[in-house]
């Protein structure tokens, strides 16, 4: 903790039960879930709830074996909450859904269905904001686009073949289906339909010294959030259709950035020019808070930053695979690590008066 900072992030819980490395993390959207995965193979999901007194509570509520033969390397619910995807390195990905019994009352998690195609590992998947189609990719240097159909089916819509490398992360535009991902080649690459024809590379986003891990988009979806092996988050600003800048280095990580992600933020309600919370984490075991708002003053359209909370040390000495903040109303301040301790922390963010 940092006293000279304005906020402190604090740990609410610390949820157990994977026997292995814990990749990655997913709030449900609608609900109050949370999905973690595992090179042990599994999913665990965890309800959450404030007791009497105001405290937050984690239970763990299912684990799911998933049947995978190797590493669940990512997972990602639908906008409904209703369907859970998983993505393994044993190349496929899983599609799943809770059976309700004769009474209507939830009952265990089934996989409704399997998709398979990629070649080798599945590093990432996520779905659109319509829920209408659902992205993956993988170390074959591919991006999958899936249309979600009726009764658990799904259509391949496209083979994206873009990158030269292992493709780590993919990432849907919080209103638009743009999609992005980001690979081993070091580039972003930005996809849209064309109505005639296929999916096609509308872009490419050149900056990073070394892999590109993870993408988030902002909520106005006016940014773009990449985290590299080179230490470093670029921020990309949308100043056309598909044309995108950077225009912001957050620089001070000490190792690789493993992951990041765009939140609304509390300071969003009380400040109408506000973009946001970014939160990043990697392999100097840091979670990191930036405070992000426009520059009204600013020709470059360079944002506003300034950074507002640090945790180091948040998983011991281990490294931080993930971090995600909760999308859900009333929880903006709340967020979720996990890490090759096996763990999968919970983490709020809070005010703190500071020293004069």
């Amino acid at each position: 903790m940092d006293e000279d900072l304005p906020y402190t992030l604090s740990n609410v819980a610390q949820l157990g039960g994977h026997e292995d490395r814990a990749w990655h993390i997913a709030w449900n959207p609608a609900k109050s879930l949370l999905a973690s995965c595992s090179a042990d193979k599994s999913v665990k999901l965890f309800t959450y709830s404030h007791d009497g007194e105001g405290t937050l509570n984690f239970t763990l509520a299912a684990s799911i074996p998933t049947g995978h033969l190797k590493t669940v390397r990512s997972v990602a619910w639908s906008p409904s909450g209703r369907t859970l995807a998983t993505a393994s390195f044993d190349s496929n990905i899983g599609i799943w859904e809770q059976e309700l019994d004769d009474d209507g009352n939830p009952g265990e998690w089934e996989c409704a269905s399997l998709l398979e195609g990629h070649e080798t590992e599945c590093k990432s998947v996520a779905y659109s904001s319509t829920g209408t189609l659902l992205a993956s990719c993988s170390r074959d240097k591919t991006v999958w686009i899936w249309e979600v159909q009726p009764d658990s089916d799904f259509e391949c819509m496209g083979v994206l073949m873009e990158h030269t490398q292992d493709v780590k992360c993919v990432a849907w535009h919080p209103t638009e289906e743009i999609l992005a991902s980001g690979s081993y080649d070091d580039t972003i690459k930005l996809y849209v339909d064309d109505p005639q024809d296929d999916w096609f590379c509308c872009a490419t986003l050149t900056g990073h010294q070394s892999t590109v891990w993870s993408l988030s988009w902002s909520p106005n979806g006016k940014y773009l959030a990449s985290a590299s092996d080179d230490k470093t988050v670029r921020l990309w600003r949308r100043n056309g259709e598909y044309d995108f800048k950077c225009v912001l280095v957050l620089e001070g990580q000490e190792r690789s950035v493993y992951s990041v992600s765009w939140g609304v933020g509390k300071s969003s309600q009380e400040n109408d020019s506000s973009l946001g919370w970014i939160a990043s984490a990697g392999g100097d075991g840091v979670v990191r808070v930036w405070d992000l708002s426009e520059n009204p003053s600013s020709t470059a359209d360079v944002p506003l930053v300034k950074l507002i909370a640090r945790l180091p040390a948040a998983h011991g000495v281990f490294d931080i695979n993930s971090v995600v903040w909760c999308p859900r109303k009333g929880y903006e301040d709340l967020l979720a690590t996990s890490g090759d301790d096996v763990v999968t922390q919970t983490l709020q963010t809070t005010y703190q008066r500071l020293r004069q």
